[in-house]
């Protein structure tokens, strides 16, 4: 992939470029970006020399043909009419703003486009990246843009109806253990006297080991809880409340999700001009 181009330079914009230079899969010669606020991109330019910053987002699409679209999505109808002047059915257009259909973009664009959910653990290497292919995509696009994003994380292909579940688990899920993980830290310090600062030193390496034994294979989830959970000891007491309280808890958390997404792909939809699907 020669050049890359990305359109907005945001939380996810700049964390995609700075984990894509760090990992080396990109030079900072092989990226072309613009923003809203100019800025925040020569910031970026700044840090890594030979970036170039486009003055516009067409002028991004001159100057790559795989081109991301990191934009919120009330800032979205302006970017595309902005960039769709200098697209041509050469390009390639991926998207991260879930509620944009891959069949309402096509409808607008002349040329191939993709949907990219990251994870903010993407930063790190790690964790998943989802994928959704549209109707266009050639075998070797395809392709190159796996191999690129593997080398910040693991891809994997979703069909459309589990893209938001497979979200709410790979690039929202960081979120909801932090919030868990935050609630047990609180409970330890009100409980104990502990200190903050050492109760989430302690919280934060058990996960790094919890997710070490994980990537090893050395357990599954369920078998971890099994190892632990001594019967008739101290971890089972504990597990008590838990099984208490937290079974149906993310059923719920994903039927809001859901109904947020299915509300947000409507307006969406309104702000594009484009019927729902």
């Amino acid at each position: 992939m020669d050049r890359i181009g990305f359109i907005g330079t945001g939380n996810m914009g700049s964390m995609l470029i700075e984990a894509l230079l760090a990992a080396k899969a990109l030079s900072p010669g092989q990226i072309i970006a613009s923003n809203r606020t100019p800025a925040k991109a020569e910031w970026l330019a700044e840090r890594h020399p030979g970036l170039t910053v486009a003055a516009s987002n067409a002028d991004v699409a001159r100057g790559a043909r795989v081109l991301l679209l990191c934009v919120k999505p009330f800032e979205y109808r302006q970017a595309l009419e902005q960039t769709l002047p200098a697209l041509t059915p050469e390009h390639t257009l991926l998207t991260i703003t879930s509620p944009v259909s891959l069949k309402q973009l096509e409808s607008l664009v002349p040329c191939a486009v993709a949907r990219m959910v990251p994870s903010i653990t993407n930063a790190a290497g790690s964790g998943v990246s989802l994928f959704e292919f549209g109707s266009r995509i050639d075998s070797d696009t395809r392709e190159g843009i796996l191999d690129l994003f593997s080398q910040i994380s693991n891809p994997v292909e979703v069909a459309e109806p589990f893209l938001r579940i497979a979200s709410d688990i790979a690039s929202c899920g960081p979120a909801f253990v932090s919030y868990i993980l935050r609630e047990m830290i609180n409970a330890a310090v009100e409980k104990t006297g502990i200190s903050e600062e050492a109760a989430a030193y302690l919280t934060s390496q058990m996960l790094i080991g919890m997710a070490d034994l994980l990537k090893q294979e050395m357990f599954t989830l369920s078998a971890l809880q099994e190892r632990v959970c001594v019967p008739g000891g101290i971890t089972g007491e504990g597990l008590i409340p838990l099984r208490e309280a937290v079974p149906g808890m993310f059923r719920q958390v994903f039927e809001r999700t859901h109904a947020k997404f299915a509300e947000d792909r409507e307006h969406m939809a309104r702000h594009l001009e484009t019927p729902p699907d």
